[in-house]
């Protein structure tokens, strides 16, 4: 083996060498330990303390050396060890892991974990602390990184769970306002703010220059006037604020001086910040989450110190972009709920209008229960004008609200649209084209309304929108029809247009319809008045009074007549027929008839005769229709009376209170193969005082009775008519045994003789 020792040193006896580091091994590993080992006395003064503490303190050990223990710690380390580790000591007689700081002579600290021994004598008594430091630097850093991570993980969780809750409540949402609810009140939490509001995105007027404007869906705990000031500040700005992003507009002096009316906003409502998110949908920007923070959050967002930014951290974007992105999509999902639900509506809505303007009888009370059904249903206001003879009128303006339908017959009487060529009613009108106004602003009222009185009522009902339909039929502008809303309610959709201008059609048909109605009915007015014959004449000794109604359905002009002609002589000739329909060619057929038995009777053919003339006549005179007829003659003197019949119903007759059809044997019908023998005639005496009652079927037929049962009822009604006065017995006739819906014309000529 070679001369040299275990280690290294030539010349040595090896065992002798380690002999002697074996005993100085104890006090070398005492004064360079990896770890600060310090004795003091029970009060804490310094006796001994090895290099390693010295080195970490920076002083030398004849420094430390009667130098108390706890004048070595931070502020808090020396309360800590007066409260907590002196007393440990005493009680249990030792301690372990103690964090204490230790200061060093630059005046930085030094962690440290503390184990320490009280040596007591046989009576307890303490003699000697024996202490162990271990330099705990890296290991506090590791505990704030683990505590860190564990925040984090915690706060992780935490936006999860609220993820999840907003999912959850945001799937059970089904319109707008669900929604507005659900994310203004997860959005106010998750911060803890002092307030918030999901303000909507509204698109444009139709006016060149307008810009998008925003709603206010749901706020709470802002104020109004905060949220009409971010308005106003976003202006013509509105899709670049919201295009970037997450954002935190803080209340300071660059906020005063800029935008003075939010900053006022804020500072009442006590908010040192706002949190705006941006609410969207593939894309498009739907709006923003507004959150009002007070003073510093000490919610699931922790912002910076004042006086820094406080812009959230990339998680906290994170979750506000998908608190975001989640609301866009159920606004989405809840305006295509709400719109197939108002598609719904507006198909029952237009069915509905459909089957009223279909049952119209009455065009002015028509139109006033379409208001009605029309501000029930999609409007607050509706308005209706119409163009006629005498120019523009107003039938109907009505409103939702009983409580301000009075400012709606405001604008029924007085026209907001006169003098202003601007009104969309009257641009309406003018373009044939409906006029949409999106947005109403106080200034657009002004210079559409006549006078100061005509602005105010418009003011008061508040409208948010108009919508001004023409009313245009076979290329004809009938009249408009005008809607609005009010601001609670919303503006008007492209639906809502839609829908207005459906029903704007419907009501011009309706329009036309009546107009050629009334139109058709002067004419059969005029020409039935052209057409039958004069009031009868006096007559000496007779009392008359004829009647003529029309068919309610169908023009009113028919075939029916009634005539009364005093002949030379004194005789009086009497007739009453009824044409084949209720139109205008037989009414045309019976003013021909009427005509040729009046020219005939200048010869003074008897009843009988007069009905051969006829029958023979027939095809010469280019007659279309067949028409039943009784023809009679009366001598008022001594009451001779004489009666034939081409098929029409026997005359009643009363006399003495009792009341009998007389037996008058018809032929065939006027315009039918003539008969092989005459007519037939009924010759009798009209006693003094007797009535003589000739009608047409029209007064005994109906189509809920057969014409037995109408014979039999005119028989009782006359009977007990009680009078024989012609005027009062035509209308008591009338009275009871017709209605206000007619199927067939009526002819009625009552004759009374004088005693």
């Amino acid at each position: 083996m070679s001369g040299t020792d275990p280690v290294g040193n030539p010349g040595q006896d090896p065992r002798a060498q380690l002999g002697r580091l074996l005993e100085e091994d104890p006090a070398d590993l005492y004064e360079n330990a990896p770890m600060g080992y310090l004795s003091t006395l029970p009060d804490g003064r310094i006796v001994k303390a090895n290099r390693t503490f010295c080195a970490w303190t920076g002083r030398a050990a004849d420094e430390l050396i009667g130098t108390r223990f706890q004048d070595l710690l931070s502020v808090g380390g020396r309360a800590f060890h007066e409260t907590h580790l002196a007393p440990l000591l005493r009680m249990q007689g030792a301690v372990r892991e103690i964090a204490l700081d230790v200061v060093r002579v630059d005046g930085s600290l030094l962690p440290c974990l503390v184990n320490a021994v009280e040596l007591r004598d046989d009576a307890g008594a303490p003699l000697l602390v024996r202490a162990t430091l271990f330099e705990a630097t890296a290991r506090r850093r590791y505990e704030r990184e683990l505590l860190a991570a564990q925040r984090l993980a915690e706060q992780s969780e935490a936006r999860s769970r609220v993820v999840q809750a907003v999912v959850s409540d945001l799937a059970a949402a089904r319109t707008v306002a669900d929604v507005a609810g659900v994310i203004v009140e997860h959005g106010r939490a998750a911060l803890r703010a002092g307030g918030a509001a999901l303000v909507l995105v509204e698109e444009p007027g139709g006016a060149p220059g307008d810009v998008p404007r925003l709603r206010t869906a749901r706020s709470d705990g802002l104020p109004d006037e905060l949220l009409h000031a971010l308005q106003e500040a976003a202006g013509e700005r509105l899709a670049l604020e919201l295009a970037e992003g997450v954002r935190t507009v803080e209340l300071d002096d660059r906020m005063r001086s800029s935008q003075p009316a939010v900053a006022e906003g804020m500072a009442r409502g006590g908010l040192s910040a706002l949190v705006v998110v941006p609410v969207s949908a593939d894309g498009r920007r739907l709006g923003a989450l507004v959150l009002g923070l007070q003073g510093e959050s000490g919610g699931l967002i922790s912002l910076a110190e004042p006086g820094t930014s406080r812009a959230p951290e990339p998680a906290d974007v994170d979750l506000l972009w998908t608190l975001g992105r989640q609301a866009g999509q159920a606004l989405e999902r809840a305006r295509l709920h709400e719109e197939t639900a108002r598609q719904a509506e507006r198909a029952a809505f237009l069915l509905e209008a459909a089957r009223l303007l279909a049952g119209a009888a009455d065009l002015p009370e028509t139109v006033d229960r379409l208001a009605a059904l029309v501000v029930e249903r999609l409007a607050d206001l509706c308005v209706i004008d119409l163009v006629t003879e005498e120019g523009m009128t107003r039938p109907v303006a009505r409103h939702r609200d009983p409580g301000l339908q009075h400012l709606a017959d405001e604008v029924r009487r007085r026209h907001l649209t006169a003098g202003r060529e601007s009104h969309p009613s009257v641009r309406a009108l003018r373009e044939g084209r409906t006029q949409w106004v999106r947005h109403v602003p106080a200034e657009y009222l002004t210079s559409i309304t006549a006078d100061a009185q005509h602005a105010t009522v418009a003011q008061t009902l508040d409208l948010a929108g108009i919508v001004a339909v023409p009313l245009v039929a076979d290329g004809r502008r009938l009249g408009v029809l005008t809607i609005c809303a009010d601001r609670r309610r919303g503006a008007f959709t492209e639906a809502d247009v839609e829908v207005a201008e459906q029903l704007g059609l419907q009501v011009a048909l309706l329009v036309a319809k009546a107009q050629r109605y009334e139109l058709d009915v002067r004419t059969s007015h005029t020409l039935q008045a052209n057409l039958l014959p004069p009031e009868p004449p006096e007559l000496l000794g007779l009392s008359t009074a004829v009647r003529y109604l029309a068919a309610t359905y169908g023009v009113e002009v028919g075939g029916d007549f009634y005539d009364v002609v005093q002949l030379p002589g004194g005789e009086v000739a009497l007739a009453v027929g009824d044409v084949v329909g209720h139109d205008i060619t037989a009414a045309a057929t019976m003013g021909q008839l009427t005509s040729v038995s009046r020219a005939l009777l200048v010869d003074r053919p008897t009843p009988s005769a007069m009905i051969e003339r006829l029958q023979a006549g027939w095809s010469l005179m280019g007659m279309q229709r067949m028409a039943t007829a009784l023809f009679a003659t009366l001598d008022p003197a001594d009451g001779r009376l004489r009666i034939a019949s081409a098929g029409h119903l026997p005359p009643l007759l009363l006399s003495e209170g009792r009341a009998e059809f007389l037996p008058v044997v018809p032929t065939r019908l006027l315009g039918a193969p003539p008969a092989a023998t005459p007519a037939r005639e009924w010759a009798g005496v009209l006693p003094p005082g007797a009535t003589l009652v000739l009608f047409t079927d029209g007064l005994v037929e109906s189509r809920s009775a057969d014409l037995d049962e109408g014979l039999t009822a005119l028989l009782a009604v006359a009977t007990g008519a009680g009078t024989t006065d012609p005027d009062e017995l035509c209308d008591r006739l009338l009275g009871e045994l017709t209605g206000s819906h007619r199927a067939d014309d009526i002819a009625l000529l009552v004759l009374t003789r004088r005693g």
